[in-house]
């Protein structure tokens, strides 16, 4: 099926970007277009004017300044993969990059892009909310007092397909914490064999003093609408060595943070995604202390 018809522009700034998004009726913006594209053609989607921001150079590039790795929102799969910034500042982001799709996919689609899609299957949304990532949005205010909001990972997904952007607003860069040489981190994950997505997703960033953690953090994706912190697993991981015992007792406790809202579908049903999370997130933390290796 094809699109409907619609105008296309191209924005060379944010700025500009601002102004033609708060200017047009029902319009949208496209970057790598890997998720607007498909919606399109489904007729999913009919915006009437499509604004490309792919070739906005301030919202590309990857930095890190005073223990923050900042990722500009037009930065490819690609580009974050083969970057030694991100390989040891995030680890685990840099690992995920890898993941994703294939290399047409990664060569094309950005980091903002996927995370203003808010796939529920989508690996980055949850490894953002793990490394408690800051997303950066200009334009709220509207054309003439454009001003900046930065929003935590816990609160910047509101569901599926849904984020706290606002009708207007443009997200242009992603912040997160550098990992120190203490901190170890992992997302493991059950992949659907044709597109990679995650059917249950889990990640952990743990801080170690010898074998004892001394602080954590969990996030579970896929089977919720949004990604899932796990307090219970976190504090259970908190002040115990890292032994498969002790493991083993902690990530069981994500269920009890799930609620009820499981997502159920072809490819798997919300009661073998809900007893996958914590197999899951198991895998992840053996996997970050070395008690197992993919």
């Amino acid at each position: 099926m094809f699109a409907t018809e619609f105008e296309y522009k191209k924005a060379g700034s944010v700025s500009e970007a601002i102004q033609l998004l708060n200017s047009e009726s029902d319009a949208k913006l496209m970057a790598g277009g890997h998720s607007l594209l498909p919606l399109m053609k489904l007729r999913l989607a009919r915006p009437g004017t499509i604004i490309d921001i792919g070739g906005i150079d301030e919202m590309r590039g990857i930095s890190v300044e005073n223990d923050i790795l900042r990722i500009g929102a037009l930065t490819t799969h690609a580009e974050i993969a083969e970057s030694h910034l991100v390989k040891d500042a995030s680890g685990v982001l840099w690992e995920t990059a890898y993941g994703i799709g294939d290399p047409q996919v990664r060569n094309r689609g950005t980091i903002g892009g996927n995370v203003a899609h808010a796939d529920p299957a989508s690996d980055l949304p949850t490894v953002l909310t793990l490394m408690d990532a800051k997303f950066t949005i200009q334009g709220r205010g509207g054309i003439v007092s454009r001003g900046s909001r930065t929003v935590p990972a816990d609160e910047f997904f509101t569901g599926a397909f849904s984020t706290a952007l606002e009708p207007g607003e443009i997200l242009t860069s992603i912040e997160m914490p550098v990992l120190s040489a203490n901190q170890k981190s992992e997302y493991a994950k059950m992949a659907h064999p044709a597109t990679s997505f995650a059917v249950v997703g889990a990640g952990v960033v743990v801080t170690l003093d010898g074998n004892m953690c001394t602080a954590a953090r969990v996030a579970v994706g896929g089977l919720t609408p949004k990604p899932t912190r796990s307090p219970a697993a976190e504090q259970a991981l908190v002040g115990k060595e890292l032994n498969a015992e002790n493991i083993a007792a902690a990530t069981a406790r994500v269920d009890g943070d799930l609620g009820s809202d499981i997502i159920g579908d072809v490819f798997a049903s919300a009661e073998y995604r809900r007893a996958m999370a914590a197999i899951e997130l198991k895998h992840a933390v053996f996997h970050a202390t070395g008690l197992a290796h993919h």
